[in-house]
């Protein structure tokens, strides 16, 4: 008998976004909702992460049921000082927290220069890379951070303590598309594991540990990942998750993460509180635009231009996604056969047009 390789179903942007805000607005949502965690779900899933991007919204359709996540929020920005602010998003979705944050933050870098946003009472807000992205669309540079419930342990500890707690960092540069770092400070992203466990792959040494704090490269048995650096180095990661821990958390005045409800329930109906924090830079407040550009130019040429491995590519942060993008684009978003049943039943319970593939 010969096997046959399984071929993803796939969907065209254009369909995925339908879906996506069709099934949103049939839930209760405002458009400004749907607009938003659509715009972040496919801009995360053209970039090729999927766990961040369309994998999501049977997961906020039920926090949309269970009340955790309002449909309808009245958030609130209050500018305290010229270049900062708080964004009370009133337990709405991250994704319209998010890009509301970003927003209010280039209008004050494009007044003062640089324009701060921390943002309380939240909820997940898909990948970070998303916000920061939107600051460069807009001629900055941004960041984005945003505290998790706990699963990555602090170094040397038994037990998980930090969220994976992403940073997301994005510089627009003419003529091509932005440079973009957006990374968790864990040494792995927890859906690695999950990848790794339906294929029976073993983890990489040093990045996951069990219920005990022991090492393992057994997906089945992981309880917690190790934070960048591993075991020897971990210190550094659960640095930078303190860090964005502080930033997101603490200044909007929010519950730490390891406080915080998990995200995968069982209780669905209480907001979590989340907390993000976002920074939007104007290069012009420091150089002139001409010889920000130069530089930026120099720096991702030599970079570039630097000697490979034997079967390796030298990239700038951001070059992987931007080709993956113009596949997507080109050739349709892939989708799993359990995404794809996911989807399936959504349309049914919701009442709407089920995906047609490209």
């Amino acid at each position: 008998m010969t096997s046959t390789q399984y071929v993803p179903q796939r969907v065209a942007v254009k369909e995925l976004e339908r879906f996506i805000d069709e099934t949103l607005l049939h839930c209760g949502t405002d458009e400004a909702s749907a607009t938003a965690v659509t715009r972040a779900l496919v801009t995360a899933s053209r970039m090729g992460t999927d766990s961040h991007g369309l994998r999501l919204l049977p997961h906020y359709v039920k926090a949309l049921e269970g009340g955790r996540i309002k449909a309808r929020p009245a958030m609130a920005f209050t500018r305290r000082m010229p270049a900062t602010g708080h964004l009370d998003a009133d337990d709405g979705f991250g994704h319209l927290a998010g890009y509301t944050a970003i927003e209010h933050a280039v209008d004050m870098a494009r007044e003062v220069g640089i324009g701060a946003v921390a943002v309380g009472n939240s909820s997940h807000f898909g990948a970070a890379g998303c916000y920061a992205l939107a600051a460069s669309e807009e001629g900055m540079i941004g960041m984005a951070m945003c505290n998790s419930d706990p699963f990555v342990l602090l170094h040397g500890s038994q037990v998980p303590f930090h969220g994976t707690n992403p940073i997301a960092f994005s510089v627009p540069v003419e003529g091509r598309s932005p440079y973009l770092l957006d990374m968790a400070t864990s040494s792995i992203p927890w859906n690695r594991v999950q990848q790794y466990g339906a294929i029976g792959r073993t983890l990489p040494p040093d990045v996951a540990a069990d219920a005990g704090g022991r090492l393992t490269i057994e997906p089945d048995d992981v309880a917690a990942l190790l934070p960048l650096g591993g075991a020897q180095f971990g210190f550094k990661g659960a640095g930078l998750a303190g860090v964005v821990e502080i930033l997101s958390s603490t200044l909007s005045g929010m519950l730490n993460g390891f406080r915080l409800l998990p995200m995968g329930g069982p209780d669905m109906s209480t907001p979590r509180g989340i907390g993000h924090f976002f920074l939007v830079v104007q290069p012009q407040a420091f150089t002139d635009w001409v010889t920000f550009q130069r530089g930026l130019k120099e720096y991702l040429e030599d970079l570039g231009s630097r000697p490979a491995l034997a079967d390796r590519e030298v990239l700038a942060p951001g070059d992987r996604e931007w080709r993956c993008q113009a596949e997507r684009d080109a050739e349709g978003i892939p989708m799993d056969s359990a995404n794809w049943e996911a989807y399936e039943r959504l349309a049914k319970e919701v009442g709407i047009a089920p995906l047609r593939e490209c």
